[in-house]
């Protein structure tokens, strides 16, 4: 709090716009000289949220992560700002106009809503994630929209408001937390907060199980980039039931329709991997139907087909070799093609990417692609390229 504090005074702020280009090579010799004319404590406070800054730049861009202020939390925790306003644009599709953000952290969905029209009141009970959300507000022009509140979110009333938006803590003093009751708060809080709402949306990690999404909720994974970001459990939504794959930018959303499992069928000239989102989402048989194909092996997810037929939800690679999973076979190959540039994806195999590739050591002009997989239960090396 102190720090902060420190950083929002004039000086504060003149000495954060002096140091936010430094390297991290150059942070001793730029924190002696500082020292000299300014208190150590706050030198120190600008150089580590200058660092912070140059951390959030990947999810916030350039322009408002040098205007932000962040904890290290709070740059690990918080919403990419692309995945952040894709989700306010579907509430204001939605008619909402006010929103409850609970564990607001930093501000990053505030800050998506706000830009939307959307009145936000964030909510967080650590007093320096209250203080950093209310501070960006400020900082972006968007404390006329935005009322940050610090409380406990399990004694907030939301009544007064068209949606709510709860994204948990899914860290714990020992790291990522995995179970989703021992989120904080626990997800069945937030369901149940949400079923109150006239609408809602959880943020929640993506490798949930899908027999706990609750039956009047729908499913959405997003990806941003080919990342996989985040599940958001909708409620309100007129779609109970539904599953969706988003993949960012676009957006493209891929709904699930029920399809049976695809069947398994022998390695056609293409193979097509699908984006994490669609996996997360189980709507790889979606995918497999819309470009006329099959599964490498039941228990994978590569699908493969005769002819190639464009998807925005995989990435198509042309096949030109299938081997038995074989070092000494792949290296030769690999030296026969003149391949020095290697990128080996796997999924149902126990070898590591890096240690592979060691072993092969590729040397030439030319680039593949190596799937190692199963093929009908038997190990096997796929060796292609992405279609342009």
């Amino acid at each position: 709090m102190n720090d902060l504090a420190l950083l929002l005074t004039p000086e504060g702020r003149a000495l954060l716009d002096e140091v936010r280009d430094t390297e991290p090579a150059r942070e001793l010799a730029v924190a002696t000289r500082l020292r000299r004319d300014h208190p150590a404590e706050l030198v120190s406070a600008a150089l580590g949220q200058a660092r912070l800054r140059q951390r959030a730049v990947a999810k916030f861009g350039a322009e408002d992560a040098g205007r932000m202020f962040f904890t290290p939390n709070g740059v690990e925790q918080s919403t990419r700002a692309s995945v952040a306003a894709y989700r306010a644009r579907r509430l204001t599709e939605l008619g909402v106009t006010s929103v409850a953000d609970l564990c607001c952290g930093i501000g990053g969905d505030a800050i998506a809503l706000a830009r939307a029209g959307i009145r936000v009141l964030a909510v967080d009970r650590d007093p320096l994630t209250a203080a950093a959300a209310r501070a960006n507000a400020e900082a972006l022009g968007l404390a006329e929209l935005i009322e940050v509140r610090e409380a406990d979110v399990t004694e907030v009333d939301t009544a007064g408001y068209d949606a709510v938006f709860a994204d948990p803590a899914r860290r714990g003093g020992r790291g990522r937390v995995f179970d989703p009751e021992a989120y904080s708060p626990p997800l069945s809080w937030a369901v149940e907060t949400a079923r109150r709402a006239p609408r809602a949306a959880l943020k929640i990690a993506p490798g949930i199980p899908h027999e706990i999404v609750p039956p009047e909720a729908e499913a959405e994974w997003i990806s941003d980039g080919g990342d996989v970001k985040e599940a958001v459990l909708w409620f309100g939504t007129g779609a109970p039931g539904a599953v969706r794959a988003t993949l960012l930018p676009g957006p493209r959303s891929l709904l699930g329709r029920g399809l049976p499992d695809p069947a398994v069928r022998p390695v056609g000239r293409y193979l097509y991997e699908p984006d994490g989102a669609v996996i997360r989402a189980h709507l790889v048989a979606e995918v497999a139907e819309e470009v006329g194909g099959g599964l490498l092996d039941a228990t994978i997810a590569y699908v493969t087909a005769d002819e190639p037929r464009p998807t925005p939800y995989a990435t198509c690679y042309e096949i030109t070799d299938q081997l038995p999973f074989n070092v000494k076979r792949l290296k030769a190959l690999l030296r026969e093609r003149g391949v020095g540039t290697l990128t080996v994806k796997k999924r149902g195999s126990a070898v590591e990417p890096e240690e592979l590739r060691r072993k092969v050591r590729p040397q030439g002009p030319n680039a593949a692609t190596v799937f190692l997989t199963r093929v009908a239960g038997a190990p096997t090396m796929l060796i292609g390229q992405p279609l342009a």
